[in-house]
């Protein structure tokens, strides 16, 4: 029996069968379900609670506001003394007013949108786009009218407060910019660290000193310079320990392909900046296996095996590399500075 090549038509689904294949079509035989039928919120059908969710918009961008004034109070009156708690409050009160301030604006404008902003459905049919002066007139037809629905022109109050809560916002962003024109731009201090030869290695944040003997093949440790109890209370200890940290890694000493530094690794310990070489976040993020080291601002690799130079990422430049020994009593020590400046690249670099 031959197989019968009509469609068949399904109208249950509103699909037809065509062909031999069983292939699937759309059928142009659907009927338009139209737009749903309008419900009305309670904000349009009463005054009062309109006017309530105006004051609670108004209140949330005075909020916002707040927030704001927070943020540029917390700046000026609580200031980085020098130490991690100092620094932890002030960058946390910052934080805060900073979130606040953005939380203001967000909540309140999505509340606007819900509670007030017209919710009517509208239907635009879609034609070819043109640039005819009669489709200007529409388009900006259209943009007044959603300005009209947004009911801003009416409400003076919100237009108020959404207009304080925008202009201080920024604030937040350029004091702390303008106030720090005319800092410390002294680059030439990030081509010395606190590492001087026969300065011990110690683990970070302990204090604790590092013996060779301690690590194993596979072990890796964040390291800080070995300093007094009462150099560590100074303002400057912050500043010059978060320039001189370093990760110490223990490898096999036949998996070094070059030491990058003649003479600078002990058995197979090695010791480079923390400091990417890109825009100097913190890379710790060590894989055992490939001996790679991951950057995880902007994905960074560097292979400790060889020099610590770039296999991945947009760093041009190998971490700088910490020479290291030990002294009589066995712990590890730097035998100089680092090789070269740590961080990214300045335009009074030499290297």
């Amino acid at each position: 029996m031959s197989e019968s090549k009509n469609p068949v038509n399904n109208s249950s689904s509103g699909l037809e069968r065509a062909g031999g294949n069983g292939d699937l079509v759309q059928s142009d035989r659907f009927p338009d379900p139209g737009v749903p039928e309008h419900k009305p919120r309670l904000t349009d059908v009463d005054p009062k609670a309109a006017k309530r969710a105006e004051r609670t918009v108004a209140i949330l961008f005075g909020i916002s506001c707040l927030g704001t004034i927070a943020s540029l109070v917390a700046y000026f009156a609580v200031r980085p003394d020098g130490t991690v708690e100092g620094t932890r409050l002030s960058t946390q009160l910052l934080g805060i007013g900073l979130g606040v301030s953005l939380l203001g604006i967000a909540v309140a404008a999505i509340h606007w949108a819900k509670a007030l902003m017209s919710n009517h459905e509208y239907i635009d049919e879609r034609h070819p786009t043109a640039t005819s002066p009669e489709n200007r007139e529409v388009a900006v037809a259209a943009l007044q009218q959603g300005a009209n629905d947004s009911g801003i022109a009416r409400r003076g109050v919100l237009k108020g407060a959404v207009v304080s809560a925008l202009a201080l916002f920024p604030l937040t962003i350029a004091v702390p910019l303008v106030s720090s024109v005319g800092g410390d731009w002294n680059v030439s201090s990030f081509r010395h660290t606190l590492w001087t030869k026969g300065r011990r290695l110690a683990y970070d944040p302990s204090g604790r000193l590092i013996k060779a003997a301690d690590l194993t093949i596979g072990s890796v440790a964040h390291v800080i310079p070995d300093v007094p109890e009462e150099e560590r209370q100074t303002e400057e200890w912050i500043t010059e320990k978060a320039k001189a940290v370093v990760l110490l890694v223990r490898l096999d000493p036949a998996d070094l392909k070059s030491d990058h530094r003649e003479g600078a690794s002990y058995q197979g310990i090695v010791a480079y900046s923390k400091i990417c070489t890109h825009v100097g976040c913190p890379v710790a993020l060590y894989e055992q296996q490939t001996h790679h080291l991951l950057c995880p601002c902007h994905q960074s690799t560097f292979d400790i095996s060889d020099g610590a130079k770039v296999v991945f990422g947009p760093a041009k430049r190998p971490l700088p590399q910490l020479p290291i020994t030990v002294d009589d009593e066995g712990y590890l020590v730097a035998e100089d500075d680092f090789d070269e400046p740590i961080g990214p690249s300045y335009w009074e670099r030499l290297k």
